[in-house]
């Protein structure tokens, strides 16, 4: 299924993650990072989204003038477990259709750095797809950011909650401009065409 929506209708791009800086580096925050760039590509500063508790930033992907898409970039102030709330707020108040949303989060089953783009699916353990899943449905996009596995017997939770390796952070700019790429080409050429550029 590939998304025939609205083309007038805006998207809302979701990066996930925990605020405050100590967090900030984190595996978990690699939606943060994404959108972040998101945000400087587009010339906008998160800003408070009234009385939602998120970040947002409004501002057009693609060609200049009115061809570009409308977006609405989210990062939820909620912390991880609790994303769903305030990313449903916001797309009733946008009124955006659920296939216009990108959830751009960290993926464990998938080795560092690689991407993965789908519509729709489970939310395999990630509990801030769980939080959105049960606000809103499972028919969204998603943006997976390979993280890989933790190694030995570390807990996942603590694995997800720590830095990025020395090793991973020489290569991680790339990665997350090349995911910042993919959910751009996403929105304004369509899945399909996304998955079968940035899918690796």
């Amino acid at each position: 299924m590939d998304v025939t929506t609205d083309p007038a209708a805006p998207w809302l791009i979701a990066g996930l993650g925990n605020p405050g800086p100590e967090y900030a580096m984190n595996r978990h925050n690699v939606g943060f990072m994404v959108v972040d760039l998101l945000a400087e590509r587009m010339g906008g500063r998160f800003k408070r989204a009234g009385k939602a508790q998120a970040q947002v930033v409004e501002g057009r992907i693609g060609p200049p003038g009115p061809m570009g898409r409308r977006v609405v970039l989210v990062k939820p102030m909620s912390f991880m477990n609790l994303s769903g709330g305030p990313v449903n707020a916001l797309r009733d108040f946008h009124k955006v259709p659920v296939g216009n949303i990108v959830a751009v989060h960290d993926e464990l089953d998938i080795d560092y750095g690689t991407l993965r783009l789908k519509l729709g699916g489970g939310d395999n353990g990630h509990n801030g797809l769980k939080s959105m899943t049960k606000a809103m449905g499972s028919d969204y996009h998603r943006a997976r950011f390979g993280i890989g596995r933790p190694p030995g017997r570390m807990p996942v939770a603590d694995f997800v909650l720590k830095d990025f390796a020395s090793a991973e952070r020489k290569e991680l700019d790339y990665f997350v401009d090349r995911a910042a790429d993919a959910v751009e080409c996403l929105v304004i050429e369509g899945l399909e065409r996304a998955q079968g550029t940035y899918n690796s």
